[in-house]
């Protein structure tokens, strides 16, 4: 498959969409000077193309309580378990992202706690996942850089 042909109006619609996903069409129209049918269509195509894919909520983890994070590489006694350690870290939801990774672990997740207490029992619970060999753990002192868009000018200046 081929490159998807972004113009400006689109990188203008990705860049204000980056910002605040829940920004209405008619707001987008207002600044680019366009119909907010325009911006419809446009978000649309960039939808079927697939280069948008839903949007999402940002929550405020720590107002929630869960301001602890740690990364957390999980070594496997053998790569063939791989979906089977995968399938059982999906069911702990503090888990909010693992990634099959190549180098010194199997695989590598982002974990969210409330506390040290909280992740350690998070850990204790991938630790004792069958086919988990050992795992080997980091904690974020501060997120420092967490910028999408960035990347997404980046990916312009290439097209």
């Amino acid at each position: 498959m081929g490159k998807i042909k972004l113009d400006d109006i689109d990188k203008q619609i990705l860049d204000m969409l980056i910002d605040n996903t829940r920004v209405p069409f008619t707001d987008i129209a207002k600044k680019l000077l366009i119909s907010a049918g325009t911006v419809h269509v446009r978000v649309k195509k960039m939808e079927d193309s697939g280069i948008i894919k839903g949007s999402s909520l940002t929550l405020d983890y720590k107002k929630l309580g869960f301001s602890f994070i740690a990364y957390v590489g999980v070594f496997l006694q053998n790569t063939s378990q791989t979906q089977f350690v995968l399938e059982r870290i999906n069911d702990i939801p503090n888990v909010t992202v693992a990634h099959i990774t190549t180098g010194k672990f199997n695989i590598f997740c982002k974990v969210r706690a409330k506390d040290t207490t909280h992740a350690k029992e998070i850990i204790f619970r991938l630790d004792d996942i069958d086919g988990v060999y050992r795992t080997e753990t980091m904690i974020s002192l501060e997120e420092s850089i967490n910028d999408k868009k960035r990347l997404m000018h980046s990916i312009f200046n290439e097209l």
